[in-house]
């Protein structure tokens, strides 16, 4: 097994992969989203079938958030994470060949596989997690959050010359960027591949099951005066003690029995734990929120006489907010307490939701509610992705984070296709109205879980 020493240089190696595989991904993400809707329009011959290329990405990554995490609960975060860049990087090239033949179901299929590197993307920050101490948990899942900042403020800027690189080759300029997104999903991957030596969730594992033995060591009967069980009770032990040797040796294993690793088991891990489930309504209303508001803002501050360089500006500062400020947020989570700071994120959210919607015509106010939207989502995210990994088991937890982001995904994919009917109906103000309402009961769960904690409650 690994000493302190040993142990250290570990997360040390698991930590630098998992950045520079978050800026290789993040970098590929968003050169190509940036033209997306671009891509999907001319494909699709209208401005009404723009729209449905992220929500393809969304509606993918949510759909494959599952399948991934059962991959990494029974093959550790190496197998998980590599083999959902090399999917990403088929949708790259799916996307590609859609635009050279002009097909838009075969660019919706494309661009659900590319919704695989959003799940890399996020299910990164539980890797980061898995050999974190627990006082510094979240600060280890507010790092890698941090380093999708590089890749989300330069992918934008890439995606014209990446678009003009490939015009000689007769295709779309807005197919481009994905050929490039592509490319940098495969060298993520390999990165992850070469890198991420010894797993952190196996490795995470075997650690867990050494600081059991001695305990249940005491509790195993003296042997019987005959030695070893006999026969075919001997040597399945003998066996199972090999096998055991092996994991340890080469950090951790398949992870457990299938029982441990299967996702039935993560569910029963968050009925089980109260604090499990504040952690999820936190993660899923925040990020709902955010992506609600968000994708609607461009078109309120267009109909309000902001041109594409002022959107772009604000988007910039909200993207700065989402990512940049994570680690003050892992920070304040490993000193003040998970559900502190996610009742702060709440409270950012709160605030930004009354600035934007009320905004109007004053620019300066719908950027100061767009900022605070990415703090109080950073807020929520980090701070609830480090209570949820507290919360359940070692053997469950893999299990349980991949139903999370399915979760997450699948909410703010469905909170992103209603706002737009909200805005058309109601307007931006009520959909920031309807857009706070989620998170009353995230803020009721925090506080309830925080009155259990108090002395005497």
């Amino acid at each position: 097994m690994l000493d302190g020493t040993g142990l250290e240089a570990v997360r040390r190696r698991v930590r630098t992969a998992l950045v520079v595989s978050q800026i290789l991904g993040g970098l590929g993400n968003a050169t190509a989203v940036a033209l997306a809707a671009v891509l999907a329009e001319q494909i699709g011959g209208s401005e009404a079938v723009a729209g449905l290329a992220s929500t393809s990405s969304v509606i993918g990554t949510a759909l494959l958030s599952l399948p991934f995490a059962a991959l990494m609960a029974r093959r550790g975060r190496r197998a998980g994470l590599a083999t959902a860049y090399a999917v990403a990087a088929a949708g790259g090239v799916t996307v590609v060949v859609a635009a050279t033949l002009r097909t838009f179901p075969l660019l919706l299929v494309g661009m659900a596989a590319f919704g695989a590197s959003n799940v890399a993307n996020l299910q990164a920050r539980f890797a980061a997690a898995d050999l974190a101490q627990p006082q510094h948990r979240a600060r280890a899942i507010s790092t890698v959050v941090w380093a999708t900042t590089v890749g989300a403020v330069l992918g934008p800027n890439i995606a014209g010359p990446a678009g003009a690189g490939v015009a000689a080759l007769g295709l779309p300029q807005a197919a481009g960027p994905f050929l490039w997104g592509t490319a940098a999903f495969l060298v993520a991957g390999g990165v992850l591949h070469l890198m991420l030596r010894p797993d952190p969730l196996l490795t995470a594992r075997a650690l867990a099951r050494e600081e059991e033995r001695p305990a249940q060591a005491r509790e195993e009967p003296a042997p019987s005066p005959e030695g070893l069980a006999p026969g075919r009770e001997g040597l399945r032990r003998g066996r199972e003690g090999l096998r055991r040797g092996r994991e340890e040796r080469h950090g951790g294993g398949d992870g457990g029995s299938g029982d441990e690793r299967s996702l039935r088991a993560g569910l029963t891990a968050v009925r089980g734990s109260s604090r499990a489930r504040v952690a999820l309504a936190a993660i899923a209303g925040s990020h709902t929120v955010m992506v609600s508001v968000m994708v609607m803002t461009p078109v309120d501050l267009g109909g309000h006489g902001a041109g594409v360089d002022l959107i772009g500006l604000v988007i910039s500062g909200h993207i700065a907010g989402m990512y940049a400020f994570s680690p003050v947020m892992g920070w304040l989570a490993d000193r003040v307490g998970r559900l502190s700071v996610i009742l702060v994120g709440v409270a950012l959210l709160a605030c930004a939701t009354a600035l934007a919607g009320t905004a109007g015509a004053n620019h300066a106010q719908s950027a100061a509610g767009l900022f605070l939207l990415g703090l109080g989502w950073s807020a929520g995210l980090v701070s609830g992705s480090a209570l949820l990994t507290d919360a359940v088991p070692q053997h469950a937890r893999a299990a349980v984070q991949g139903f999370s982001d399915t979760i997450m995904n699948a909410a703010a994919g469905a909170g992103g296709a209603l706002s737009g009917l909200v805005v058309a109906q109601a307007g931006y103000g009520w959909l920031n109205v309807m857009a706070a309402a989620l998170l009353v009961p995230v803020a009721a769960l925090a506080l309830a879980a925080v009155r259990r904690r108090q002395p005497g409650s």
